[in-house]
């Protein structure tokens, strides 16, 4: 993908094929397309703007109109991109087990997420969503059945296949399914254009929908949950075989364009994905690591000289509050302490020695004079009675977002002066009235925290001031009003590494 672009949805599309050297069997040729290249991470951005596209063109979406999906994720961030450059508000309703990060990547792209109950899984979620748009007249897109799903498939992808491989015949094509759309588009173009490539279709081996063999019962009415499947269980592969076969994968299937059905063990889709990430620089979530290791197995089995192409639907960013995870240390392992310890200095569990240039200060004892001109800034700024509770931070100091964040739990409003702030670098006020500080209490660290006249302290201090009463008592004493029901557990408000 080269030059300018109009707007971002240009750059959908057009994902790069990439051959594997390491973990692919010497006799065979495997490629993987890397979805993740799609400017919102995953092969669903060519859902969303295929069916947002489509209902534009048939008037079914109005400008300004809402737009409501269920998804599991990838689709709704897919729609929170297309709906962001478009114009459309978005709902996404989520069931509440799937992924943290998603979540919060599609509020940040400005969509709203209405959560459902787990137990009611993806056709509780679906329900919700029909519910919603019959409610407030808003457009569902209706991803599992939308025709529009696939035909953005057999216009982009299928083509971009065809022409990646224009003489090499292609073996293998091997794919997950969720709603249907990426197997429905390219499984009919390449039955046609490509009919010896054989179509590969992976699904979890605790959750083997189309490998009962069991059909889907449906019903009319859109509002009403989908019936569960009765193959379905609860399985690893987000994004993968939701509770119930779609209409899209339903007719993949009934038009045979499906030549094998692959079961993948959630612990191989685990391995592959930690494999192509270690061994071929390649970063994908579960559902790319299950369709590798599917891909895999064909492999191993497969006549020499096949080439083989396999689907990696998303990026690995969206897992990080999953299994895929678990095992990723945030922490310095038993090697990278030895590493550490390899060296004397600048290291977490020795004390270095203070520079000789940097005066060694006492705990409470100022160690410098300040100005009569530093002192009176600081004075100006302590005898501003109306806001009683000051503190004297940095914009971006992980402790002095911690008290931001307590402050804002418990309702209690404040004077923020930040010292490193645009408005205090302008003839070094920020570095006067630190020095004025620093002579003032003896404390040379940010934050101070001061209610009325008494010094609160730091980060700390305020957090055991808190769990001891005394927070409340200062803020009742100078009239500050809180929410006293509230209760403070400063884990909640403390950067993360502090409790190493």
């Amino acid at each position: 993908m080269q030059g300018k672009f109009a707007n971002i949805l240009e750059t959908i599309g057009n994902t790069p094929v990439v051959r594997i050297n390491k973990l692919a069997p010497e006799h065979v040729n495997l490629y993987v397309k890397l979805e993740s290249f799609n400017p919102g991470g995953s092969v669903k951005d060519r859902l969303a703007l295929g069916v947002i596209l489509d209902a534009e063109k048939s008037g079914q979406l109005q400008p300004g109109q809402t737009v409501v999906e269920a998804t599991s994720g990838n689709t709704g961030i897919g729609l929170a991109l297309v709906c962001a450059q478009r114009g459309y508000p978005l709902v996404i309703v989520m069931a509440e087990n799937f992924s943290v990060e998603r979540r919060r990547l599609m509020r940040f792209l400005g969509a709203k997420v209405v959560l459902t109950p787990a137990a009611l899984k993806g056709s509780g979620m679906l329900a919700k969503a029909a519910e919603l748009a019959e409610k407030h007249g808003w457009y569902l897109t209706r991803q599992f059945e939308n025709p529009a799903n696939a035909e953005i498939h057999a216009r982009t992808t299928a083509r971009e296949i065809l022409r990646d491989f224009p003489d090499q015949e292609l073996d293998y094509w091997i794919t997950g399914f969720g709603t249907g759309g990426t197997l429905n588009g390219v499984s009919r173009v390449l039955k046609q254009e490509s009919p010896k490539t054989r179509i590969v279709v992976c699904e979890p081996d605790n959750s083997q929908l189309l490998g009962s063999g069991m059909a889907q019962e449906t019903i009319d009415d859109p509002t009403k949950p989908v019936p569960s499947h009765p193959a379905f269980r609860p399985h690893l592969m987000q994004g993968w075989t939701p509770d119930f076969i779609s209409a899209l994968v339903n007719q993949a299937a009934t038009a045979n364009n499906i030549d094998l059905l692959m079961p993948i063990a959630g612990n191989d889709a685990l391995h592959y994905a930690h494999a192509l990430a270690r061994d071929e620089g390649i970063f994908t979530g579960i559902s790319g690591g299950a369709t590798f290791a599917g891909a895999i197995s064909v492999a191993q089995k497969a006549a020499p000289e096949s080439t083989l192409l396999c689907m990696l639907p998303d990026t690995g960013e969206r897992y990080l509050s999953t299994p895929l995870f678990e095992s990723i240390d945030a922490e310095m392992n038993a090697d990278e302490l030895a590493i550490a310890r390899s060296t004397p200095n600048y290291r977490f569990d020795v004390s270095n020695a203070p520079s000789q240039s940097e005066p060694k200060e006492e705990p409470g004892q100022p160690t410098l004079a300040c100005s009569e001109e530093e002192q009176q800034l600081l004075d100006e700024i302590m005898n501003v009675r109306e806001q009683p509770v000051k503190m004297f931070a940095l914009e971006w100091c992980e402790f002095c977002w911690a008290i931001r964040k307590l402050f804002a739990h418990i309702g209690v409003e404040y004077q923020s002066i930040d010292l490193d702030s645009v408005a205090y670098q302008v003839d070094n006020k920020g570095g006067k009235l630190r020095n004025a500080l620093r002579a003032r209490t003896g404390m040379a660290t940010i934050p101070q925290i001061f209610i009325g006249d008494t010094l609160a302290g730091g980060a700390s201090d305020i957090f055991d001031a808190a769990a001891s009463g005394e927070l409340q008592r200062l803020l009742e004493d100078n009239r500050v009003s809180y929410n006293a029901a509230l209760q403070i557990n400063p884990a909640d408000f403390l950067p993360n590494w502090v409790s190493r």
